[in-house]
Protein backbone atom coordinates (compact mmCIF):
# COMPACT_ATOMS: atom_id res chain seq x y z
CA UNK A 1 0.00 0.00 0.00
CA UNK A 2 1.38 3.16 -1.06
CA UNK A 3 -0.01 6.83 -0.23
CA UNK A 4 -0.44 9.14 -3.70
CA UNK A 5 -0.99 12.78 -2.50
CA UNK A 6 1.94 14.77 -3.71
CA UNK A 7 -0.89 17.73 -3.49
CA UNK A 8 -0.95 20.06 -0.32
CA UNK A 9 -3.89 18.14 2.19
CA UNK A 10 -7.41 18.99 1.31
CA UNK A 11 -8.59 16.28 3.88
CA UNK A 12 -7.51 15.04 7.30
CA UNK A 13 -6.47 11.60 6.15
CA UNK A 14 -4.51 13.06 3.14
CA UNK A 15 -1.81 14.72 5.41
CA UNK A 16 -1.09 10.94 6.12
CA UNK A 17 -0.37 9.95 2.95
CA UNK A 18 1.51 12.99 2.90
CA UNK A 19 3.73 12.12 4.80
CA UNK A 20 4.12 8.74 3.70
CA UNK A 21 4.94 9.79 0.00
CA UNK A 22 7.22 13.10 1.34
CA UNK A 23 9.03 11.87 4.43
CA UNK A 24 8.10 8.32 6.21
CA UNK A 25 9.31 7.64 9.70
CA UNK A 26 10.30 4.40 11.45
CA UNK A 27 8.84 6.21 14.48
CA UNK A 28 6.02 8.03 13.74
CA UNK A 29 3.65 7.14 16.50
CA UNK A 30 5.44 6.03 19.81
CA UNK A 31 3.89 4.44 22.81
CA UNK A 32 5.12 2.87 26.15
CA UNK A 33 4.51 -0.79 26.70
CA UNK A 34 5.78 -2.78 29.38
CA UNK A 35 8.94 -0.27 29.90
CA UNK A 36 9.71 -0.19 26.51
CA UNK A 37 8.79 2.52 23.93
CA UNK A 38 7.35 1.08 20.60
CA UNK A 39 7.65 2.26 17.76
CA UNK A 40 4.80 2.74 14.51
CA UNK A 41 6.18 3.78 11.29
CA UNK A 42 4.45 6.07 8.86
CA UNK A 43 3.72 2.52 6.50
CA UNK A 44 2.42 0.47 9.19
CA UNK A 45 0.23 3.33 10.04
CA UNK A 46 -0.94 3.89 6.62
CA UNK A 47 -1.68 -0.07 6.45
CA UNK A 48 -3.87 -0.48 9.57
CA UNK A 49 -5.86 2.35 9.08
CA UNK A 50 -6.37 1.21 5.60
CA UNK A 51 -7.38 -2.54 7.35
CA UNK A 52 -9.84 -1.43 10.21
CA UNK A 53 -11.48 1.23 7.28
CA UNK A 54 -12.44 -2.14 5.05
CA UNK A 55 -13.38 -3.88 7.87
CA UNK A 56 -15.98 -1.02 9.06
CA UNK A 57 -17.49 -1.22 5.92
CA UNK A 58 -17.83 -4.74 6.06
CA UNK A 59 -19.68 -4.06 9.25
CA UNK A 60 -22.10 -1.69 7.28
CA UNK A 61 -20.68 2.08 8.42
CA UNK A 62 -21.54 4.04 5.71
CA UNK A 63 -20.58 7.62 4.64
CA UNK A 64 -21.31 10.38 7.82
CA UNK A 65 -22.32 7.44 10.34
CA UNK A 66 -21.00 8.10 13.85
CA UNK A 67 -18.62 6.25 15.77
CA UNK A 68 -17.41 7.49 19.12
CA UNK A 69 -13.64 7.21 20.59
CA UNK A 70 -12.80 7.31 24.02
CA UNK A 71 -9.22 6.84 25.93
CA UNK A 72 -7.96 7.29 29.78
CA UNK A 73 -4.58 8.54 27.69
CA UNK A 74 -3.25 9.53 24.35
CA UNK A 75 -2.63 6.06 22.09
CA UNK A 76 -1.76 5.38 18.38
CA UNK A 77 -4.91 3.17 18.46
CA UNK A 78 -7.21 6.34 18.81
CA UNK A 79 -5.11 8.14 16.25
CA UNK A 80 -5.55 4.78 13.97
CA UNK A 81 -9.23 4.89 14.62
CA UNK A 82 -9.29 8.00 14.05
CA UNK A 83 -7.80 7.62 10.51
CA UNK A 84 -9.85 4.80 9.66
CA UNK A 85 -12.99 6.33 10.58
CA UNK A 86 -12.38 9.92 8.52
CA UNK A 87 -11.23 8.12 4.95
CA UNK A 88 -14.60 6.59 4.81
CA UNK A 89 -16.09 9.60 5.01
CA UNK A 90 -17.91 8.88 8.41
CA UNK A 91 -17.30 10.46 11.36
CA UNK A 92 -15.74 10.30 14.57
CA UNK A 93 -16.99 11.75 17.99
CA UNK A 94 -14.12 11.86 20.65
CA UNK A 95 -15.40 11.96 23.93
CA UNK A 96 -14.05 12.87 27.61
CA UNK A 97 -12.40 9.67 29.34
CA UNK A 98 -13.25 10.90 32.76
CA UNK A 99 -16.92 12.17 31.80
CA UNK A 100 -19.99 10.14 34.26
CA UNK A 101 -21.73 7.67 32.39
CA UNK A 102 -24.74 9.79 32.34
CA UNK A 103 -22.60 12.21 30.18
CA UNK A 104 -21.69 9.04 27.81
CA UNK A 105 -25.28 8.30 27.41
CA UNK A 106 -26.21 11.73 26.27
CA UNK A 107 -23.42 12.42 23.94
CA UNK A 108 -23.65 8.96 22.47
CA UNK A 109 -27.83 9.26 22.42
CA UNK A 110 -27.59 12.90 20.55
CA UNK A 111 -25.17 11.52 18.07
CA UNK A 112 -26.24 8.64 17.45
CA UNK A 113 -22.83 6.74 17.34
CA UNK A 114 -23.34 3.43 15.98
CA UNK A 115 -20.04 2.10 17.24
CA UNK A 116 -18.00 3.38 20.49
CA UNK A 117 -13.94 2.17 20.34
CA UNK A 118 -12.42 2.66 24.23
CA UNK A 119 -9.56 2.31 26.12
CA UNK A 120 -9.43 0.10 29.16
CA UNK A 121 -11.82 -2.27 31.82
CA UNK A 122 -13.06 1.50 33.79
CA UNK A 123 -14.50 3.02 30.24
CA UNK A 124 -15.76 -0.10 29.20
CA UNK A 125 -17.46 -0.82 31.93
CA UNK A 126 -19.22 2.92 32.18
CA UNK A 127 -20.26 2.61 28.51
CA UNK A 128 -21.21 -1.15 28.98
CA UNK A 129 -24.13 0.30 32.11
CA UNK A 130 -25.46 2.54 29.34
CA UNK A 131 -25.58 0.65 26.13
CA UNK A 132 -28.78 -0.24 26.40
CA UNK A 133 -30.27 2.88 26.51
CA UNK A 134 -28.50 3.93 23.41
CA UNK A 135 -30.58 2.45 20.45
CA UNK A 136 -27.96 3.11 17.89
CA UNK A 137 -24.99 1.48 19.34
CA UNK A 138 -24.57 -1.90 17.71
CA UNK A 139 -21.14 -2.74 19.39
CA UNK A 140 -18.56 -1.77 21.76
CA UNK A 141 -14.51 -2.60 20.92
CA UNK A 142 -11.84 -2.32 23.27
CA UNK A 143 -8.08 -0.77 22.75
CA UNK A 144 -6.55 -3.44 25.54
CA UNK A 145 -7.57 -6.85 26.20
CA UNK A 146 -10.92 -6.92 28.48
CA UNK A 147 -12.75 -10.35 29.00
CA UNK A 148 -16.54 -10.36 27.59
CA UNK A 149 -15.70 -7.22 25.19
CA UNK A 150 -14.49 -7.31 21.68
CA UNK A 151 -11.35 -6.38 20.93
CA UNK A 152 -10.52 -4.05 18.10
CA UNK A 153 -7.68 -6.17 16.76
CA UNK A 154 -10.74 -8.57 15.21
CA UNK A 155 -11.10 -5.22 12.62
CA UNK A 156 -7.54 -5.59 11.39
CA UNK A 157 -7.88 -9.40 10.88
CA UNK A 158 -11.16 -8.81 8.95
CA UNK A 159 -9.57 -6.16 6.80
CA UNK A 160 -6.50 -8.44 5.86
CA UNK A 161 -8.91 -11.13 4.78
CA UNK A 162 -11.16 -9.22 3.10
CA UNK A 163 -8.66 -6.33 1.96
CA UNK A 164 -10.03 -4.55 -1.51
CA UNK A 165 -8.08 -1.55 -2.48
CA UNK A 166 -10.51 -0.11 -4.86
CA UNK A 167 -13.24 -0.38 -2.24
CA UNK A 168 -11.38 1.57 -0.11
CA UNK A 169 -10.39 3.92 -2.89
CA UNK A 170 -13.88 4.94 -3.89
CA UNK A 171 -15.04 5.49 -0.43
CA UNK A 172 -12.06 7.76 0.27
CA UNK A 173 -12.88 9.48 -3.31
CA UNK A 174 -16.68 10.33 -1.90
CA UNK A 175 -15.00 12.19 0.97
CA UNK A 176 -15.05 16.21 -0.04
CA UNK A 177 -13.03 19.05 1.89
CA UNK A 178 -16.71 20.69 3.54
CA UNK A 179 -17.26 16.79 4.42
CA UNK A 180 -18.22 17.22 8.25
CA UNK A 181 -15.27 14.96 9.48
CA UNK A 182 -16.22 15.35 14.07
CA UNK A 183 -18.08 16.58 15.88
CA UNK A 184 -16.61 17.71 19.22
CA UNK A 185 -18.63 18.08 22.27
CA UNK A 186 -17.79 20.80 24.61
CA UNK A 187 -18.68 21.13 28.34
CA UNK A 188 -18.69 24.77 28.23
CA UNK A 189 -18.74 26.13 32.09
CA UNK A 190 -22.37 26.02 32.07
CA UNK A 191 -25.25 23.86 30.55
CA UNK A 192 -26.05 20.78 28.08
CA UNK A 193 -23.02 19.90 25.98
CA UNK A 194 -22.79 21.45 22.54
CA UNK A 195 -21.93 19.03 19.75
CA UNK A 196 -19.57 21.66 17.09
CA UNK A 197 -19.34 20.01 13.57
CA UNK A 198 -15.94 20.59 12.11
CA UNK A 199 -15.16 19.57 8.70
CA UNK A 200 -12.02 17.84 7.22
CA UNK A 201 -11.20 22.03 5.39
CA UNK A 202 -11.68 22.99 8.97
CA UNK A 203 -9.04 21.56 10.86
CA UNK A 204 -6.38 20.52 7.42
CA UNK A 205 -6.41 24.85 6.75
CA UNK A 206 -6.06 25.11 10.41
CA UNK A 207 -3.24 22.57 10.20
CA UNK A 208 -1.66 24.60 7.57
CA UNK A 209 -1.97 27.78 8.88
CA UNK A 210 -0.99 27.14 12.67
CA UNK A 211 1.96 25.44 11.68
CA UNK A 212 3.25 28.14 9.55
CA UNK A 213 4.22 29.73 13.27
CA UNK A 214 6.82 26.77 14.27
CA UNK A 215 10.09 26.38 13.79
CA UNK A 216 8.83 22.61 12.91
CA UNK A 217 11.90 21.71 10.12
CA UNK A 218 13.51 18.89 8.49
CA UNK A 219 15.98 17.98 11.51
CA UNK A 220 14.29 14.75 12.81
CA UNK A 221 12.82 16.23 15.88
CA UNK A 222 10.36 15.00 18.43
CA UNK A 223 6.91 15.75 20.04
CA UNK A 224 5.87 14.51 23.54
CA UNK A 225 1.83 14.32 23.49
CA UNK A 226 -0.40 14.36 26.50
CA UNK A 227 -2.94 16.73 26.65
CA UNK A 228 -6.50 14.76 25.63
CA UNK A 229 -6.41 13.74 22.46
CA UNK A 230 -10.51 14.65 22.85
CA UNK A 231 -9.18 18.42 22.88
CA UNK A 232 -8.99 19.84 19.22
CA UNK A 233 -6.20 21.77 21.13
CA UNK A 234 -4.23 18.40 20.76
CA UNK A 235 -5.32 16.95 18.01
CA UNK A 236 -5.29 19.54 15.67
CA UNK A 237 -1.42 19.46 16.86
CA UNK A 238 -0.32 16.25 16.03
CA UNK A 239 -2.47 16.52 12.81
CA UNK A 240 0.41 19.14 12.21
CA UNK A 241 3.38 17.11 13.54
CA UNK A 242 2.33 14.67 10.59
CA UNK A 243 2.46 17.10 8.23
CA UNK A 244 5.63 17.77 9.57
CA UNK A 245 7.33 14.43 9.86
CA UNK A 246 7.38 14.94 13.48
CA UNK A 247 7.76 11.69 15.39
CA UNK A 248 4.71 11.59 17.49
CA UNK A 249 5.45 9.86 21.66
CA UNK A 250 2.40 9.24 23.74
CA UNK A 251 3.05 9.90 27.04
CA UNK A 252 2.11 7.23 29.70
CA UNK A 253 0.08 9.56 31.76
CA UNK A 254 -0.14 13.09 33.61
CA UNK A 255 1.92 11.85 36.62
CA UNK A 256 4.93 10.09 34.01
CA UNK A 257 4.95 13.41 32.30
CA UNK A 258 8.46 14.10 34.06
CA UNK A 259 9.73 10.77 33.58
CA UNK A 260 8.50 10.55 29.45
CA UNK A 261 9.78 14.41 29.05
CA UNK A 262 13.77 12.59 30.44
CA UNK A 263 13.66 9.45 27.95
CA UNK A 264 11.80 11.47 25.25
CA UNK A 265 13.82 14.71 25.09
CA UNK A 266 11.85 16.55 22.77
CA UNK A 267 11.43 19.94 20.88
CA UNK A 268 8.09 20.60 21.34
CA UNK A 269 4.63 19.82 23.27
CA UNK A 270 1.88 21.46 24.05
CA UNK A 271 0.35 22.51 27.44
CA UNK A 272 -2.40 24.18 29.46
CA UNK A 273 -1.56 26.74 32.29
CA UNK A 274 -2.45 24.83 35.11
CA UNK A 275 0.17 22.77 34.10
CA UNK A 276 2.61 24.85 33.68
CA UNK A 277 2.32 26.61 37.10
CA UNK A 278 2.84 23.38 39.02
CA UNK A 279 6.33 22.15 36.64
CA UNK A 280 6.63 26.51 37.87
CA UNK A 281 5.95 25.61 41.69
CA UNK A 282 7.84 22.31 42.01
CA UNK A 283 11.19 23.98 40.70
CA UNK A 284 10.31 27.08 42.78
CA UNK A 285 9.94 24.43 45.80
CA UNK A 286 12.79 22.97 44.89
CA UNK A 287 14.86 26.16 45.03
CA UNK A 288 13.98 26.58 48.87
CA UNK A 289 14.97 23.31 50.02
CA UNK A 290 18.67 24.92 48.77
CA UNK A 291 21.14 26.31 51.47
CA UNK A 292 23.22 29.25 52.20
CA UNK A 293 24.90 31.10 48.80
CA UNK A 294 23.46 28.06 46.70
CA UNK A 295 19.91 29.39 47.78
CA UNK A 296 20.91 32.86 46.95
CA UNK A 297 21.74 32.24 43.24
CA UNK A 298 18.43 30.45 42.92
CA UNK A 299 16.43 33.35 44.27
CA UNK A 300 18.62 35.93 42.51
CA UNK A 301 18.71 33.78 38.72
CA UNK A 302 14.78 33.40 39.04
CA UNK A 303 14.60 37.31 39.47
CA UNK A 304 16.38 37.84 36.37
CA UNK A 305 14.26 35.21 34.81
CA UNK A 306 11.25 36.94 35.97
CA UNK A 307 13.00 40.15 33.85
CA UNK A 308 13.32 38.36 30.34
CA UNK A 309 12.39 40.07 27.31
CA UNK A 310 11.72 38.04 23.86
CA UNK A 311 13.34 40.83 21.99
CA UNK A 312 15.53 42.76 24.14
CA UNK A 313 17.11 45.43 22.69
CA UNK A 314 20.70 47.27 23.76
CA UNK A 315 20.74 45.69 27.21
CA UNK A 316 24.08 44.56 27.82
CA UNK A 317 23.95 44.31 31.17
CA UNK A 318 20.45 42.27 31.21
CA UNK A 319 22.50 40.10 28.76
CA UNK A 320 25.36 39.65 30.70
CA UNK A 321 23.27 38.44 34.36
CA UNK A 322 21.41 36.74 32.12
CA UNK A 323 24.05 34.47 30.82
CA UNK A 324 25.18 34.10 34.30
CA UNK A 325 21.74 32.50 35.62
CA UNK A 326 21.48 30.85 32.29
CA UNK A 327 25.19 28.63 32.74
CA UNK A 328 24.26 28.73 36.70
CA UNK A 329 20.76 27.67 37.20
CA UNK A 330 18.44 28.32 34.51
CA UNK A 331 19.91 25.69 31.94
CA UNK A 332 19.37 22.70 34.60
CA UNK A 333 15.28 23.81 34.36
CA UNK A 334 15.62 22.92 30.89
CA UNK A 335 17.83 19.91 31.25
CA UNK A 336 14.89 18.77 33.56
CA UNK A 337 12.57 18.85 30.89
CA UNK A 338 14.92 16.95 28.62
CA UNK A 339 17.07 19.27 27.60
CA UNK A 340 15.47 19.37 23.60
CA UNK A 341 12.79 21.45 24.43
CA UNK A 342 12.49 24.72 22.76
CA UNK A 343 8.52 25.48 22.30
CA UNK A 344 5.74 24.41 24.45
CA UNK A 345 2.60 25.82 22.91
CA UNK A 346 -0.03 26.92 25.50
CA UNK A 347 -3.49 27.34 25.18
CA UNK A 348 -7.03 26.25 26.79
CA UNK A 349 -6.60 29.50 29.22
CA UNK A 350 -4.54 32.66 29.77
CA UNK A 351 -1.37 32.67 30.60
CA UNK A 352 0.78 34.35 33.60
CA UNK A 353 3.44 36.62 31.99
CA UNK A 354 5.42 35.46 34.67
CA UNK A 355 5.44 31.76 33.29
CA UNK A 356 6.45 33.01 29.79
CA UNK A 357 9.26 34.90 31.23
CA UNK A 358 10.82 32.27 33.44
CA UNK A 359 10.77 29.86 30.43
CA UNK A 360 12.05 31.79 28.05
CA UNK A 361 14.66 32.70 29.66
CA UNK A 362 15.48 28.76 31.09
CA UNK A 363 15.76 28.36 26.18
CA UNK A 364 12.07 27.09 26.30
CA UNK A 365 9.67 29.18 24.56
CA UNK A 366 6.24 29.76 25.58
CA UNK A 367 4.23 30.49 22.33
CA UNK A 368 0.40 30.97 24.02
CA UNK A 369 -2.36 30.83 21.27
CA UNK A 370 -5.90 31.55 21.01
CA UNK A 371 -8.72 29.10 20.03
CA UNK A 372 -11.52 28.07 20.47
CA UNK A 373 -13.06 24.22 19.44
CA UNK A 374 -15.44 26.35 16.84
CA UNK A 375 -12.67 27.68 14.90
CA UNK A 376 -10.44 24.16 14.78
CA UNK A 377 -9.07 25.51 16.72
CA UNK A 378 -6.14 28.40 16.48
CA UNK A 379 -7.27 32.05 15.91
CA UNK A 380 -3.95 33.41 16.56
CA UNK A 381 -0.38 32.14 18.02
CA UNK A 382 2.71 33.92 18.85
CA UNK A 383 6.13 32.93 17.33
CA UNK A 384 9.40 33.64 18.21
CA UNK A 385 10.82 34.49 15.01
CA UNK A 386 10.64 37.58 13.45
CA UNK A 387 9.67 39.28 16.46
CA UNK A 388 6.59 37.32 16.17
CA UNK A 389 6.58 36.97 19.66
CA UNK A 390 4.88 39.56 22.77
CA UNK A 391 4.55 38.43 26.20
CA UNK A 392 0.69 39.18 27.81
CA UNK A 393 -0.52 38.77 24.04
CA UNK A 394 -2.08 35.51 21.85
CA UNK A 395 -0.04 36.29 19.12
CA UNK A 396 -0.91 37.37 15.66
CA UNK A 397 -3.54 36.85 13.42
CA UNK A 398 -3.11 33.41 11.73
CA UNK A 399 -3.00 33.48 7.46
CA UNK A 400 -6.36 33.14 6.38
CA UNK A 401 -8.49 34.18 9.20
CA UNK A 402 -9.69 37.53 9.75
CA UNK A 403 -10.54 38.74 12.91
CA UNK A 404 -12.51 42.35 13.76
CA UNK A 405 -13.50 43.78 17.32
CA UNK A 406 -16.95 44.59 17.77
CA UNK A 407 -18.26 47.55 19.18
CA UNK A 408 -18.65 46.03 22.47
CA UNK A 409 -15.26 44.43 22.28
CA UNK A 410 -16.13 40.82 21.77
CA UNK A 411 -13.62 39.09 18.74
CA UNK A 412 -15.06 38.06 15.69
CA UNK A 413 -13.71 35.84 13.89
CA UNK A 414 -14.42 34.47 10.06
CA UNK A 415 -12.34 31.94 8.18
CA UNK A 416 -11.91 28.83 6.70
CA UNK A 417 -11.51 27.05 9.99
CA UNK A 418 -15.30 28.22 11.67
CA UNK A 419 -16.69 25.67 12.17
CA UNK A 420 -20.56 24.49 10.16
CA UNK A 421 -22.52 24.70 13.18
CA UNK A 422 -23.70 23.01 15.87
CA UNK A 423 -25.07 19.44 15.81
CA UNK A 424 -28.62 19.17 15.78
CA UNK A 425 -28.64 23.16 16.41
CA UNK A 426 -29.71 25.77 14.54
CA UNK A 427 -30.96 28.01 16.79
CA UNK A 428 -27.67 28.18 18.95
CA UNK A 429 -25.69 27.89 15.51
CA UNK A 430 -27.35 31.32 14.40
CA UNK A 431 -27.15 32.83 17.90
CA UNK A 432 -22.91 32.62 17.56
CA UNK A 433 -22.92 34.15 14.20
CA UNK A 434 -22.52 37.57 12.60
CA UNK A 435 -22.82 37.15 8.77
CA UNK A 436 -19.58 34.80 8.21
CA UNK A 437 -18.29 35.61 11.85
CA UNK A 438 -18.44 33.48 14.34
CA UNK A 439 -18.96 35.38 17.74
CA UNK A 440 -16.08 33.73 20.19
CA UNK A 441 -17.11 35.03 23.58
CA UNK A 442 -14.26 36.72 24.40
CA UNK A 443 -13.46 40.39 24.92
CA UNK A 444 -9.99 41.88 23.20
CA UNK A 445 -7.34 44.07 21.52
CA UNK A 446 -5.48 44.71 18.65
CA UNK A 447 -2.40 46.61 19.29
CA UNK A 448 -0.36 48.37 16.31
CA UNK A 449 2.02 45.58 15.94
CA UNK A 450 -1.14 43.23 15.20
CA UNK A 451 -0.70 41.34 18.03
CA UNK A 452 -4.20 40.23 20.20
CA UNK A 453 -4.74 40.43 23.41
CA UNK A 454 -7.63 38.79 25.21
CA UNK A 455 -8.98 40.83 28.31
CA UNK A 456 -12.15 39.02 29.42
CA UNK A 457 -14.87 36.11 28.97
CA UNK A 458 -17.68 38.66 27.73
CA UNK A 459 -20.30 36.39 29.83
CA UNK A 460 -18.29 36.74 32.78
CA UNK A 461 -18.17 40.15 32.97
CA UNK A 462 -20.77 41.76 35.62
CA UNK A 463 -21.84 44.52 37.19
CA UNK A 464 -21.75 45.74 41.06
CA UNK A 465 -24.73 46.41 43.19
CA UNK A 466 -23.02 49.88 42.35
CA UNK A 467 -23.16 50.03 38.64
CA UNK A 468 -18.96 48.95 38.12
CA UNK A 469 -18.06 46.12 35.78
CA UNK A 470 -16.04 43.94 36.68
CA UNK A 471 -13.81 41.37 34.09
CA UNK A 472 -12.93 37.90 36.91
CA UNK A 473 -10.89 36.72 34.75
CA UNK A 474 -7.95 39.55 34.67
CA UNK A 475 -8.32 39.13 37.90
CA UNK A 476 -8.05 36.06 38.72
CA UNK A 477 -5.48 35.50 36.67
CA UNK A 478 -3.17 38.18 38.16
CA UNK A 479 -4.21 37.01 41.96
CA UNK A 480 -3.00 33.26 40.83
CA UNK A 481 0.73 34.69 40.83
CA UNK A 482 -0.01 33.46 44.51
CA UNK A 483 2.09 30.05 45.43
CA UNK A 484 -0.89 29.61 47.68
CA UNK A 485 -3.97 30.02 45.34
CA UNK A 486 -4.78 26.84 42.99
CA UNK A 487 -7.83 27.88 42.19
CA UNK A 488 -9.66 31.03 42.34
CA UNK A 489 -12.43 32.34 41.09
CA UNK A 490 -13.93 36.01 41.48
CA UNK A 491 -17.47 36.80 42.29
CA UNK A 492 -19.99 40.04 43.53
CA UNK A 493 -22.52 39.99 40.76
CA UNK A 494 -25.43 42.14 41.69
CA UNK A 495 -23.74 42.59 45.30
CA UNK A 496 -21.53 46.07 47.09
CA UNK A 497 -17.89 44.44 46.27
CA UNK A 498 -16.25 41.91 44.60
CA UNK A 499 -15.21 39.00 46.80
CA UNK A 500 -13.15 35.57 45.88
CA UNK A 501 -13.97 31.63 46.49
CA UNK A 502 -10.23 30.34 46.87
CA UNK A 503 -9.40 26.67 46.62
CA UNK A 504 -5.34 27.25 48.45
CA UNK A 505 -2.47 25.08 47.48
CA UNK A 506 -3.09 22.68 50.68
CA UNK A 507 0.63 21.72 50.48
CA UNK A 508 2.53 24.95 49.88
CA UNK A 509 0.16 26.15 52.41
CA UNK A 510 1.39 23.26 55.10
CA UNK A 511 5.31 23.94 53.67
CA UNK A 512 4.86 27.92 55.17
CA UNK A 513 2.90 26.89 58.07
CA UNK A 514 6.09 24.50 58.82
CA UNK A 515 8.57 27.69 58.10
CA UNK A 516 6.51 29.99 60.33
CA UNK A 517 6.65 27.47 63.33
CA UNK A 518 2.84 27.80 63.47
CA UNK A 519 0.84 24.67 65.47
CA UNK A 520 -2.29 23.59 62.57
CA UNK A 521 -4.23 20.61 62.23
CA UNK A 522 -3.75 18.73 59.32
CA UNK A 523 -7.07 18.22 57.40
CA UNK A 524 -8.19 20.24 54.59
CA UNK A 525 -11.06 21.80 56.68
CA UNK A 526 -8.84 23.38 59.15
CA UNK A 527 -6.59 24.36 56.91
CA UNK A 528 -9.13 26.57 55.08
CA UNK A 529 -10.14 27.91 58.60
CA UNK A 530 -6.72 28.55 59.48
CA UNK A 531 -6.14 32.70 60.46
CA UNK A 532 -2.41 32.10 59.84
CA UNK A 533 -2.94 30.97 56.18
CA UNK A 534 -6.10 33.48 55.25
CA UNK A 535 -3.91 36.25 56.83
CA UNK A 536 -1.40 35.22 54.46
CA UNK A 537 -2.90 34.97 51.65
CA UNK A 538 -5.02 38.49 52.00
CA UNK A 539 -1.24 40.22 52.35
CA UNK A 540 -0.30 38.75 49.08
CA UNK A 541 -3.63 39.61 46.97
CA UNK A 542 -3.29 43.73 48.91
CA UNK A 543 0.17 43.38 46.51
CA UNK A 544 -1.60 43.39 43.35
CA UNK A 545 -4.06 46.11 44.67
CA UNK A 546 -2.23 48.91 42.74
CA UNK A 547 -3.03 47.16 39.18
CA UNK A 548 -6.73 47.98 39.73
CA UNK A 549 -8.85 50.16 40.44
CA UNK A 550 -10.80 50.53 43.35
CA UNK A 551 -13.89 49.03 42.79
CA UNK A 552 -12.52 46.08 40.79
CA UNK A 553 -10.30 44.94 44.45
CA UNK A 554 -11.12 41.86 46.13
CA UNK A 555 -11.92 42.86 49.64
CA UNK A 556 -12.69 39.80 51.41
CA UNK A 557 -12.07 36.05 50.40
CA UNK A 558 -12.81 32.42 51.90
CA UNK A 559 -10.90 29.56 51.67
CA UNK A 560 -12.79 26.06 50.18
CA UNK A 561 -12.38 23.16 52.35
CA UNK A 562 -12.05 20.77 48.89
CA UNK A 563 -9.88 20.20 46.29
CA UNK A 564 -11.34 22.12 42.40
CA UNK A 565 -11.71 18.82 40.32
CA UNK A 566 -12.80 17.81 37.28
CA UNK A 567 -14.27 14.27 38.55
CA UNK A 568 -16.86 16.82 41.63
CA UNK A 569 -17.77 18.67 38.60
CA UNK A 570 -16.04 22.20 39.60
CA UNK A 571 -13.31 22.20 36.55
CA UNK A 572 -14.16 21.58 32.80
CA UNK A 573 -12.04 18.68 31.15
CA UNK A 574 -9.79 21.67 30.43
CA UNK A 575 -8.91 22.67 33.84
CA UNK A 576 -11.65 25.73 33.76
CA UNK A 577 -13.84 26.77 36.61
CA UNK A 578 -17.35 26.01 35.90
CA UNK A 579 -18.71 29.24 37.69
CA UNK A 580 -21.97 27.83 38.39
CA UNK A 581 -21.10 24.94 39.96
CA UNK A 582 -18.64 26.42 42.48
CA UNK A 583 -21.21 28.74 43.55
CA UNK A 584 -23.92 26.16 44.12
CA UNK A 585 -21.20 23.94 45.80
CA UNK A 586 -20.10 27.26 48.27
CA UNK A 587 -23.72 28.92 48.61
CA UNK A 588 -22.86 29.17 52.33
CA UNK A 589 -19.19 30.83 51.77
CA UNK A 590 -20.80 33.56 49.31
CA UNK A 591 -24.09 34.29 51.60
CA UNK A 592 -21.38 34.27 54.76
CA UNK A 593 -19.32 36.77 53.10
CA UNK A 594 -22.55 38.91 51.84
CA UNK A 595 -24.60 38.84 55.01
Amino acid sequence: MKGNTSMEPTRIFDILSFQLEHHPLDRCLNDKREGEWKPLSTQKFYELANYVSIALIDRGVKPQDTIALIASTNRSEWSIMDMAILQLGAISVPLYPNISSKDYEYILNHSESVFCFISDQEIYEKVFSIKTEVKSLKEIYAFDEIEGAKNWTELIKIGKEKWDEKKLADAKSKVEADTLATIIYTSGTTGIPKGVMLTHRNIVSNVISATKRFPFEDRNQRALSFLPLCHIFERTFIYGYLYNHIEVYYAESLETISENLKEVKPNFMTAVPRLLEKVYDKIYAKGNDLKGLKKSFFYWATAVALQYEPNPHSRFLYFLKHFIANKLILSKWKSALGGNLEIICSGSAPLQPRLARVFAAAGMTIAEAYGLTETAPAISINDLRNGGLKIGTVGKIIEGVEVRIAEDGEILCKGPNVMKGYFKDPEQTHEVMEGDFFKTGDIGTIDEEGFLKITDRKKQMFKTSGGKYIAPQVIENELKQSLFIEQIMVIGEGKNMPAALIQPSFDQAKVWLDEQGIAYENDLESLSENEHLIAQIIKEIRIHDPKFGKWEQVKVIRLTPDIWSVEEGLLTPTMKVKRKAVLEKYSDLVEDIYS
